[in-house]
């Protein structure tokens, strides 16, 4: 379907019928491989100029597998997030070019090439609990061509850990800082750099802490300028983190 849509588009470019601009938009649209249960998005690094990205909580090791073929038939890298490591062992064992990623939960198939971006892309997290969601945009930003560094473990308890990693701090071009109990560090390290700052509430800590539903909060009434993302999306924050590094 994609192919007979891409050659009726430049059939008619060919014939006049068509300028080589409403061929361009029309190729913007179009292309998706269809595979019955899912419809993969192969354009998307043409439209938005970063790939699709395949969330694999809540699907199939079937499904997954059919997922990763369409993107290695075509050559392209693959990120799969939030899968478990029986899911990603068996994906790693189909594509023995890929890697899991424990505790960051992802299966990523990643050709080496020259980091892109404008700057460093710090991430940060207020304790090791915090880790895996961490761990996730930091895999996530390496995924999307970021010169990438992390900081782990300086969170509001024994804030002179942080102010230690200064140089590292002022080094970075975008910071995400996942954090969870009151959600505070993002607040902090907004208060004392000059870079877009990208807070990722965790759903880590005891009861009042409500999975998560307290740091968001108190992220979203930050006194310092941050950006939000939802509770343990360290992915998000990392695609978004990608995007003002390529500004």
């Amino acid at each position: 379907m994609i192919d007979e849509k891409v050659i009726e588009l430049l059939s008619a470019v060919a014939d006049g019928k068509l300028s080589v601009a409403d061929a361009y938009e029309g190729l913007r649209h179009v292309p998706y491989d269809d595979l019955g249960h899912s419809k993969i998005d192969h354009h998307r690094l043409l439209r938005k100029g970063v790939q699709e990205v395949v969330f694999g909580e809540g699907k199939s090791l079937s499904h997954l597998l059919d997922i990763v073929g369409s993107f290695r038939q075509k050559d392209l890298d693959v990120l799969v997030t939030r899968i478990g490591a029986g899911d990603g062992e068996e994906l790693v064992r189909a594509y023995p070019g890929g890697e899991y990623h424990a505790d960051a939960r992802c299966f990523t198939i990643r050709k080496e090439r020259p980091a892109e971006g404008k700057g460093m892309v710090l991430i940060v997290s207020a304790g090791t609990s915090d880790a895996k969601v961490a761990e996730e945009a930091y895999q996530t930003s390496l995924f999307f061509g970021n010169d990438t560094e992390k900081l782990y473990d300086v969170g509001v308890a024994g804030i002179h850990r942080l102010f230690h990693n200064m140089e590292t701090l002022r080094r970075a071009r975008v910071i995400v800082v996942a954090a969870g109990m009151e959600g505070a560090l993002p607040s902090i390290i907004a208060g004392i750099v000059g870079v877009p700052v990208i807070a990722v509430p965790t759903s880590v800590g005891y009861g009042a802490s409500f999975s998560g539903l307290t740091a968001l909060l108190a992220m979203l009434n930050s006194c310092s300028t941050v950006a939000v993302f939802n509770i343990d999306n360290g992915f998000g924050a990392a695609y978004y983190a990608t995007l003002i590094n390529r500004l």
